[in-house]
């Protein structure tokens, strides 16, 4: 089956779930998370979750497998702690969760940014897999960042790969 035909048989409405990682934001003023939860919901799809979480990576990766056993999101968006200094520590927290990783998310992510920021892209270590049977994304934790990732990869293709995982 070509991915036209998967593409065309993929659930339209998914649940949706949003981590943010910050240490210096709140709910209320989570830019990015927010836009996630409105653009989620323009695509059709249902957010079951958004919460902001400190840059702790026990505390990620607790929260991560707590709101997937608790929620059970088709796919879990976390935005925020994927950069290079000390506090970031999103990847590290969620990379031995994952049961198979999206290699191409992350070089595709970098691409797309480095076409927007130059060389600044390699300062970003997003990343994608999958645990049990959610798509877990890890994105910057910028605005624009997140629209880039959202519109121009994720969504595009979260139906089609949440199909892949209840084959």
């Amino acid at each position: 089956m070509g991915t036209k035909s998967h593409k065309d048989r993929a659930p339209k409405n998914l649940r949706v779930g949003i981590l943010s990682v910050s240490s210096t934001r709140s709910l209320k003023d989570d830019t990015s998370g927010h836009w996630i939860r409105h653009r989620a919901e323009k695509e059709g799809h249902q957010a079951v979750f958004h919460q902001v979480i400190p840059d702790d990576r026990a505390i990620i990766g607790r929260t991560v497998m707590e709101c997937i056993a608790e929620s059970r999101p088709d796919a879990l968006l976390i935005t925020g702690g994927s950069g290079i200094s000390p506090k970031d520590v999103t990847i590290e927290a969620v990379e031995p969760l994952l049961d198979k990783v999206l290699t191409a998310f992350g070089p595709l992510f970098a691409q797309l940014s480095y076409e927007e920021i130059d060389s600044a892209a390699l300062l970003s270590r997003a990343t994608a897999g999958v645990v049990g049977r959610t798509l877990v994304f890890c994105v910057p934790g910028s605005l624009k960042a997140c629209k880039l990732a959202c519109k121009a990869l994720i969504f595009p293709e979260l139906g089609h790969m949440a199909a892949h995982l209840v084959e």
